[in-house]
């Protein structure tokens, strides 16, 4: 039987009482029957409840249809999207392909080369990726599902121009990959006059719920990572977040005690991870919680730090700076590399000590070390553990997260399903550009 996501808030229990969890249940059921049920606001954006068991089977065995092609004639592949529509992808190829993959050799990765745009607006990064390009055979997915968000919108022209000059609009038309809306929006029009592939973003599942459709699924599947483990990962947690009751739900007992604590002024939550493979999997955790829960003056701020580099920068901060914060942090049990320490004849460093001590056990006892000190320096610690980096426990990941994400913005009091505030600073945006009719 395979292993399952733990929580543990062993290192936080003192910042609490158990009655005071115990009164956080009736609300955590409450919330539970609202996103269940599609009651609560933002209820037609909940799709993803369900998704790892309902999700259209036919599709997906296209999408590795194509995947497998691509994988086959790419020397690069580009990904195009900001936000939920990248975020989720470029978290899995992190965690779960070497970490120098772009660099192996094409027998090693089995694959292409993989890179992002569209999701910012720098020109220093994007010629100097254009030109990196100038001599690989190129395909691109382009993630959007209005088509007209600016950044990834900016980006598809350069690379649709890019991929027209060299190798004619009919051949560029075969390299294109489209996810987007089934019906309507901009990509979706262009999509069905050029006659790209499209893939369908799920009217029903926001951008930052979308790493287990075709948004995250086919550049995973491009990268080479199995998607079916993946899938399989997210509806064993399906199941394993499905209890209202807090203490047989680990999404649920996070969700609760991330708001006690909350309430209790611990305003900002510091994701914490001990393995560079992790730095965007903080990045899709900050968007999915920061978007879903700051509203109306409300919401925990989500901020991430990696340790133990960030020790030595923030470390002090988090020890002995404001009182208004908390950690949560993501441990990965288990590695398939293992590195000892050498023993050197002179010592000048004093650590010999360590000679034979893998790099992991020393990384868990600063993790340990770490979590103690600021615990007893007044921050709470709690923390997600996973076995090993795997697809199946990414997925497993996944789904603990938006679960948890999706019940604690109901205990807020938000929608944690929309995004108004990403709105004023469009406006502003276009308007300073010029855009016709904004006002």
């Amino acid at each position: 039987m395979k292993k399952r996501v733990t929580f543990d808030y062993i290192q936080a229990e003192q910042f609490f009482t158990e009655r005071e969890l115990e009164q956080m249940a009736p609300q955590v059921r409450k919330a539970h029957e609202m996103l269940h049920t599609g009651a609560g606001p933002g209820g037609e954006y909940t799709g993803w409840v369900e998704w790892p068991h309902v999700y259209d089977r036919g599709e997906y065995g296209r999408l590795k249809q194509v995947s497998a092609k691509i994988r086959e004639k790419a020397d690069a592949f580009v990904v195009i999207g900001v936000g939920g529509s990248y975020l989720g992808a470029r978290a899995a190829l992190e965690m779960l392909k070497p970490a120098f993959y772009n660099q192996l050799p094409r027998a090693q990765r089995g694959g292409p080369e993989i890179y992002f745009a569209g999701h910012q607006l720098s020109a220093s990064y994007t010629a100097q990726l254009l030109r990196l390009l100038q001599d690989k055979e190129v395909y691109v997915n382009v993630i959007s599902k209005s088509g007209t968000t600016l950044e990834p919108a900016l980006a598809f022209r350069l690379f649709r121009a890019f991929l027209e000059k060299r190798y004619g609009k009919k051949e560029a038309r075969n390299r294109i990959i489209a996810t987007t809306d089934k019906a309507r929006g901009a990509l979706k029009q262009l999509a069905d006059e050029e006659g790209y592939e499209t893939f369908v973003v799920p009217d029903s599942i926001g951008g930052r719920y979308s790493v287990l459709t075709p948004v995250g699924l086919l550049p995973m599947a491009v990268a080479g990572l199995d998607t079916d483990q993946i899938m399989e990962g997210a509806a064993d947690a399906v199941s394993l977040c499905s209890k209202s009751d807090i203490y047989a739900n680990p999404s649920y007992l996070y969700a609760a005690l991330r708001n006690l604590l909350y309430n209790k002024g611990k305003t900002i939550e510091l994701f914490v991870g001990y393995e560079p493979s992790l730095l965007y999997m903080a990045e899709w955790w900050k968007q999915l919680f920061g978007e879903s829960e700051g509203k109306g003056g409300k919401g925990l701020f989500p901020a991430s730090l990696n340790f133990s580099t960030d020790l030595h920068s923030l470390g002090q901060y988090v020890q002995d700076g404001r009182r208004d914060l908390f950690a949560t942090t993501l441990w990965i049990e288990g590695t398939r590399e293992r590195v000892a320490v050498p023993e050197m004849e002179n010592d000048l460093d004093g650590l010999n000590y360590l000679a034979g001590v893998t790099l992991d056990e020393i990384n868990a006892k600063a993790c340990a070390g770490a979590m103690l000190a600021h615990t007893e320096g007044g921050v709470p610690n709690l923390k997600v553990a996973v076995p090993e980096a795997t697809p199946y426990y990414f997925g497993q990941l996944v789904y603990f997260f938006e679960k948890a994400c999706g019940i604690s913005g109901h205990l807020l009091g938000v929608n944690p399903f929309d995004q108004p505030g990403v709105e004023a600073y469009k406006r502003n945006m276009f308007r300073l550009l010029g855009k016709p009719s904004v006002t």
